[in-house]
């Protein structure tokens, strides 16, 4: 099985980076936003850079829409796993598209709702995992299992 794991540099990956252990045996790949995080994500595998989007650029948003959309077709994962924020949940929509089983794990700084990109994503991930167990009560489908930090 191929997994993609995707989310944006800096506390989101962090995140990621703690439960990459559980791929472990499969073939996966990254995908994140900046260079700088490039030689680091290189030493476990594959890693595509897309750059930084939100609802506030659309432009650039509009550019790693497409930069995701070419990276989901070539790699054709069988999970995708995010944390966020805009190039995972993007990776997350290309990747239910064409087939994908997604998973989202909400950042554990949301500790009052879900992330927007969790917002947006809930309706058609396979799970949706929150970090704090008030947030899991007031969604459906959205469950707690624990903190990842």
């Amino acid at each position: 099985m191929k997994i993609c794991l995707a989310a944006s540099a800096g506390g989101h990956l962090t995140q990621l980076l703690k439960i990459n252990g559980v791929c472990q045996g499969y073939d996966v790949f990254y995908v994140s936003s900046v260079d700088v995080v490039l030689d680091k994500l290189q030493k476990f595998g594959r890693t595509y850079i897309v750059g930084e989007c939100n609802r506030e650029h659309v432009l650039r948003t509009i550019t790693v829409l497409f930069k995701t959309l070419k990276i989901i077709i070539k790699e054709r994962p069988g999970v995708v796993i995010s944390t966020g924020a805009a190039p995972g949940l993007l990776c997350c929509l290309w990747g239910k598209l064409l087939g994908s089983k997604v998973v989202w794990l909400d950042s554990i700084a949301n500790t009052e709702k879900l992330s927007m990109s969790g917002r947006l994503v809930r309706p058609f991930a396979n799970l949706v995992l929150t970090q704090w167990p008030n947030i899991a009560e007031k969604y459906k489908n959205v469950e707690c299992v624990g903190a990842v930090i």
